[in-house]
């Protein structure tokens, strides 16, 4: 890479790809090589509005580039991620990473053989108010999220679990260092023809329970998530930007860092209950994510979000869509 710096091309110029492009052009040691949609009429009318060539072949982007941004629909995720890799150049892929686990695993494959860079846009991990709890002692025994949207018909080709339950499935997993033994779970086809509202019970074998909710057919936006543990409680809030740790500790415990206490009368003690809310850093997650995937390809910084990871989201959801399914079956039936 000349000058040290990241020749990187994007790939998909619908409302995220947009956003994408933002922030690709506020990426520190970093040049947009160029954009593609399959469309060609998106692509020359974005590239007029943001400055940035269009190129109408995807091989000829993939040559010039370092490394590809994919935000195309999911089901084309694969084809043109195997495209960059067998090129040789890295790959940055938003979520999911793809719609078939055996695209995933075959993906995965590629990736070892050609070694290259890759990341998956799982862009809550780079949430302000999840970054706040770095450092942060999480022994979760019982979590509970909600993640709630306004109807909007982009997202209706995959069920809510892929489209808006996967964040919360992915931060689960990776705040929860054990495997899943029982998946409860069940979903309404309201508007569209798969789920649009679900809720799933997830029971973990370190005993860890989880219990997820997401509707695409919401009034008010919500996302958050909950974590309760010996003497803690936390709650993040995605939308917010808000964190807050409600703590229970002795006299031993106390300092005046910045929390507010008040006192707890127990049966067999006196306990102070603390209450603080961390600053929270403003920034911008999917800038976050670019930057750090710049920095793995630059660098050689550890990948923030590998494939590996993001197959295991993947193949949670798609078990939690089997589930699902199964017991709609079981309803029709009687």
């Amino acid at each position: 890479m000349s000058n040290n710096r990241l020749k990187i091309g994007l790939v998909g110029l619908g409302h995220l790809g947009k956003i994408h492009l933002k922030c690709l052009q506020q990426l520190e040691d970093a040049d947009i090589t160029g954009i593609y949609d399959l469309n060609a009429e998106v692509t020359t009318k974005v590239a007029e509005l943001f400055g940035v060539k269009p190129y109408f072949d995807l091989d000829e982007l993939i040559r010039d580039s370092d490394a590809i941004d994919v935000v195309a629909p999911t089901s084309a995720h694969y084809k043109v991620a195997e495209k960059v890799i067998t090129q040789g150049k890295h790959v940055f892929i938003e979520k999911p990473v793809v719609s078939d686990l055996e695209d995933g695993y075959r993906l995965q494959n590629l990736i070892e053989d050609y070694q290259v860079i890759a990341q998956v846009g799982h862009v809550e991990r780079f949430n302000p108010a999840f970054l706040a709890m770095k450092g942060k002692e999480i022994h979760p025994l019982f979590i509970e999220a909600h993640r709630l949207a306004e109807f909007n018909p982009r997202g209706t080709d995959v069920s809510v679990v892929l489209d808006l339950m996967i964040h919360d499935l992915d931060l689960i997993l990776h705040m929860v260092p054990s495997e899943i033994i029982k998946i409860s779970a069940s979903g309404v086809c309201v508007v569209s023809n798969s789920a649009d509202i679900s809720n799933v019970r997830l029971e973990f074998e370190n005993g860890c329970v989880a219990n997820i909710t997401a509707s695409r057919l919401a009034l008010k936006r919500m996302r958050k998530i909950r974590l309760f543990q010996r003497d803690t409680y936390i709650s993040m809030d995605f939308l917010e930007k808000q964190l807050q740790i409600v703590q229970l500790e002795d006299e031993s415990q106390i300092q005046v860092d910045g929390k507010f206490y008040f006192d707890l009368d127990l049966p067999d003690a006196k306990k102070k209950v603390s209450m603080e809310m961390p600053e929270v850093p403003q920034i911008n997650a999917i800038l976050e994510e670019l930057r750090a995937f710049r920095d793995s390809v630059l660098l050689g910084t550890p990948v923030a979000v590998p494939v590996t990871e993001a197959i295991k989201v993947l193949e949670l959801a798609q078990a939690i869509e089997r589930e699902i399914l199964a017991r709609n079956e079981r309803i029709s039936i009687h």
